[in-house]
């Protein structure tokens, strides 16, 4: 039996104890690849504010302690952001990031959303190519993403 077969993780959505964990492994993942951004420092650290008070949801991978996240932000009726994905660096590469991503398209579906999109970076690989594979599609980037980093943006139709 590989690691992959053993590792079971469970994925839970918010509560108040995982706040800290949402602000940390985003805030290692920006300063891997990028610089952390004045509206993330402000979404991650005020998730309440910024993503749940209006109806949007955060999602956890758990695996004895948090090893991922990730995050719908409703930004109109039907139409959600995927945000603030991440995966703690001893767990990349045991497909948590897909568990999550189906996770958040299941948790969508049940919430009657009709359209997911997100902002990232080309300099992204892996993300971008777990975005493909499960059927988000690039569109053009709006002049007025908040994200200086982005450079496309993706959706998805449920």
């Amino acid at each position: 039996m590989n690691v992959m077969e053993q590792l079971k993780v469970d994925i839970v959505a918010f509560e108040d104890q995982y706040a800290n964990d949402f602000a940390q492994l985003n805030f290692e993942w920006l300063e891997e690849y990028f610089y952390i951004e004045e509206y993330d420092r402000e979404v991650l650290t005020k998730p309440e504010k910024y993503i749940l008070k209006d109806g949007g949801q955060i999602l956890f991978a758990l695996e004895g302690k948090v090893v991922g996240t990730v995050a719908l932000i409703k930004r109109d009726n039907g139409v959600f952001e995927l945000s603030k994905m991440a995966v703690t660096q001893d767990y990349k590469g045991l497909r948590i990031g897909q568990k999550l991503m189906y996770a958040c398209i299941d948790y969508a579906g049940q919430h009657g959303v009709k359209r997911l999109f997100l902002d990232s970076s080309r300099k992204l690989t892996p993300a971008l190519t777990l975005y493909e594979k499960v059927g988000f599609k690039e569109i053009p980037v709006p002049k007025d993403t908040p994200y200086e980093r982005c450079d496309i943006r993706m959706e998805l139709y449920l």
